[in-house]
């Protein structure tokens, strides 16, 4: 049996990461289920194409675990904040 994901879950995902610097945004439906916008390369004002990979299902091994600390700490599902992923810090 497929669970229905409600199509407005991506828009609330991609504007979110429109909005913010950060490489990843993440919906969490459920303990199974999540939404993740994600850009494909660093957004600049040079560059004109921007790729951004919507993607939906099953949490990887990082949410789990941060599905798991909402658990611990009894957060409700759905979790009702984006959580954001940023880019990495470059090395000086």
């Amino acid at each position: 049996m497929k669970k229905e994901i409600d199509s407005k879950l991506f828009t609330i995902v991609c504007d979110a990461l429109i909005k913010s610097d950060a490489k990843s945004a993440i919906k969490f439906i459920d303990e199974k289920t999540i939404v993740r916008a994600t850009w494909h390369n660093k957004p600049s004002g040079r560059n004109n194409r921007e790729t951004m990979v919507v993607s939906f299902g099953a949490p990887n091994y990082i949410d789990r675990e941060f599905i798991a600390k909402c658990k611990k700490a009894k957060e409700p599902f759905p979790v009702k904040k984006i959580q954001f992923r940023f880019w990495p810090k470059k090395k000086s």
